[in-house]
């Protein structure tokens, strides 16, 4: 269809009070447990014959994911006799996208590219997932004419914001996050205003090192493109666009992690430009306030006896992955993806955040009495993690009718 001629999409509020109440039924029947329920209003703590599961008081789905997923089940609703498509994941979890997958919604992975969308028309729904999509991509489905549904993050578009004032007032947006993730592919891609504004990606603190060297004494401007290939933006110039920056960052990541990043950028600043380094440097508080009260959560929680810890979400989640990182800092941490990883009390199928890879574990369960813990990522539905506390129980001999 010529982008000329295809038609604006009339608006479609898919949250009306029927629509929502069958969303809400049948979203409870894919993701509800009564267990974990019952466990968050008794405290977090469930002991069974020497077998103590001790869960995080703050866990799992976040208000936006389930906005997300409730928007997604809405449209198969509303639009049903049409196709729907979604770009990429909706969230980071492997059931919950297979349930939408269930949905008969198609997933496209465009990233930008026109190939990926020439075959939508005006007649298409196509989800923008909870982390948001680049400016092209989202700028070519409305030439398209098609019906979109926007399930991001209201934490995301706050950080969009955010950059976008840096771009008008030709600021290189310093992202704290990873370079390949989807919402920090959304969110460079809104540095870049009209010709204005830049964006530079750092995932470490030695990034950020180096970078604040830059900053200070300038450098090898060849070598610092090659280092961060991949991580600026188009025409990006350490020499000129490390003049004036403000940071921001991916919303899933460490908040101390961030605000060190800030610190030293603003150290680096300060000590190039002295007195006129409030000009040049700016940073706003744009951390995800559900992903902050889950690491809250599990530090709490850490400073309590435990003998393991189980993390339970997508191997892919940044905020889980953050989880896991905390934990093997303090005790034998298992990043696990759902029940089905606990093989037996002698064996565990784990994800190795260094390797980037599965790994077996033997013996990996104390003998009773033993305490485990547990948290799960914000996008992690109740349901498996009660699939989880459940197999755990199991292994000791303890079945479900005892956990009731």
């Amino acid at each position: 269809m010529s982008t000329d001629t295809a038609a604006k999409p009339r608006r479609v509020n898919l949250r009306t009070p029927d629509v929502m109440a069958a969303v809400q039924a049948q979203v409870e029947t894919h993701y509800r447990s009564d267990i974990v329920e019952r466990l968050r209003a008794t405290g977090g703590t469930m002991s069974v014959d020497g077998v103590t599961v001790r869960l995080a008081k703050q866990f799992g789905f976040c208000y936006g994911v389930e906005r997300a997923i409730d928007l997604a089940y809405a449209a198969a609703k509303v639009f049903k006799d049409r196709r729907i498509f979604i770009l990429g994941e909706i969230i980071h979890n492997p059931e919950v996208n297979h349930q939408i997958a269930e949905l008969g919604i198609k997933n496209i992975v465009p990233a930008g590219k026109e190939a990926e969308l020439r075959d939508l028309t005006a007649e298409d729904v196509v989800i923008v997932p909870a982390f948001g999509s680049d400016v092209t991509t989202v700028s070519r489905l409305k030439e398209l004419g098609c019906q979109i549904v926007d399930t991001t993050c209201g934490d995301v578009m706050s950080v969009w914001k955010r950059v976008r004032q840096n771009a008008q007032d030709d600021m290189t947006s310093i992202i704290h996050g990873k370079a390949s993730h989807e919402e920090t592919k959304a969110t460079a891609s809104r540095a870049v205003l009209e010709g204005r504004g830049h964006y530079l990606i750092v995932l470490t603190l030695e990034d950020t090192d180096y970078v604040c060297d830059y900053i200070r004494r300038g450098g090898d401007k060849e070598a610092f493109l090659k280092r961060f290939a991949g991580a600026v933006s188009e025409g990006f110039d350490p020499d000129l666009h490390l003049q004036r920056v403000g940071v921001a960052n991916q919303t899933t990541m460490m908040r101390g992690e961030t605000e060190e990043v800030q610190r030293r950028v603003m150290a680096a600043v300060r000590d190039r430009d002295g007195e006129k380094a409030q000009t040049n440097y700016r940073f706003f508080d744009t951390i995800c306030g559900a992903t902050q009260e889950r690491q809250d959560a599990l530090r709490d929680m850490l400073d309590s006896r435990m003998d393991l810890l189980l993390v339970i979400g997508g191997y892919n989640s940044s905020n889980t992955s953050h989880l896991a990182e905390m934990g093997e800092v303090k005790l034998p941490t298992y990043f696990i993806r759902n029940a089905s990883k606990i093989e037996s009390r002698d064996r565990i199928i784990h994800f190795n955040l260094h390797s980037k890879a599965e790994r077996v574990t033997e013996d990996w369960l104390p003998p009773k009495p033993v305490t485990i813990g547990m948290t799960a990522g914000a996008s992690c539905p109740n349901n498996v993690i009660e699939e989880t506390i459940v197999r755990v129980f199991e292994l000791h001999g303890i079945g479900l009718d005892r956990l009731k």
